[in-house]
């Protein structure tokens, strides 16, 4: 039976707005009231999934920054796995070879070596992917705008972050080349202490080996008693592989997947666009309720 649905976001749990839907609220409320337990699982940090959580009243644990943190439903720190400034410092020195954008990723606030203009710039077309059904007028309106201009610090080199002794858990990088980002993540790949995997078509996020989701998620449902055949989880893009390609007792790949995640997953749902998440749980809670 299940006891614990975990959800990645932006393509699975939020339609193509990256908004959470009435509908998507009321399937989980009524999973949570069935006694399940339900988590998000997320590139994302926590800021940014309060974003869309805080005011649907939805209580979760929150697995944030692709498996580098893990937090409660009081939002206190269970876990976190921080890069060792050596390894970022390695990993610098091979993206400053692409012409990529780089933010470091601390939980508290991201980190850019460039300048304002440089981070504007990079800011647009980062979001103009991520909002590809939105003008630039109506994207530096959104939420995501504003908050990635006010958390983001601007740092003249990667110096600044050794004399600041930042703790960084990870390392987004974006490029609107896909075969730049094709032969670039093929190179980070190499490297085994490193998780590299992508959330859009134009990023890389780049984490400790030990921070990917499934595993992250398996270690933090059997800390709390639960068993793997007891979780269902959902993706739909390479940072989910992790996860949906582990042993749980229901992997389900969005209608929109990527094909590898459509191949690793035990079952396949709705698109993000059909409401694919709240379709599957009414479906499970209509057969516990048979």
């Amino acid at each position: 039976m299940i006891k614990v649905i975990a959800s990645d976001m932006d393509g699975t749990l939020l339609g193509d707005d990256h908004r959470l839907a009435p509908r998507t609220v009321q399937a989980i409320r009524r999973a949570c009231d069935a006694g399940i337990r339900f988590m998000i699982a997320t590139g994302r940090d926590l800021n940014g999934v309060k974003q869309e959580l805080d005011g649907t009243g939805l209580v979760c644990d929150y697995i944030v920054g692709s498996g580098a943190e893990v937090r409660d439903p009081q939002q206190n720190i269970i876990s976190r796995v921080q890069m060792d400034m050596g390894m970022c410092e390695e990993i610098y020195n091979v993206l400053r070879n692409y012409p990529v954008s780089t933010i470091f990723m601390t939980g508290e606030c991201d980190y850019s070596i460039g300048t304002p203009e440089t981070l504007e710039e990079d800011m647009r077309q980062n979001l103009s992917v991520f909002y590809s059904n939105l003008t630039m007028e109506e994207i530096l309106e959104t939420e995501m705008y504003r908050h990635m201009k006010e958390s983001t610090r601007i740092i003249p080199d990667f110096q600044a972050l050794k004399d600041g002794k930042i703790n960084v858990y990870k390392i987004f990088t974006f490029c609107c080349d896909t075969e730049v980002l094709g032969e670039l993540g093929r190179q980070l790949r190499k490297d085994e202490r490193l998780a590299v995997a992508s959330s859009l078509v134009n990023n890389l996020e780049i984490t400790d080996a030990r921070a990917q989701k499934g595993p992250v998620l398996k270690g933090y449902i059997e800390s709390l008693g639960y068993t793997m055949d007891e979780v269902m989880a959902f993706g739909d893009s390479m940072n989910d592989y992790s996860m949906l390609s582990m042993d749980f007792g229901a992997t389900v790949a969005m209608g929109n997947s990527e094909p590898e995640i459509i191949k690793a997953a035990k079952y396949l749902t709705k698109t993000n666009e059909e409401y694919g998440v709240a379709y599957t749980i009414e479906e499970m809670l209509k057969r516990r309720d048979n």
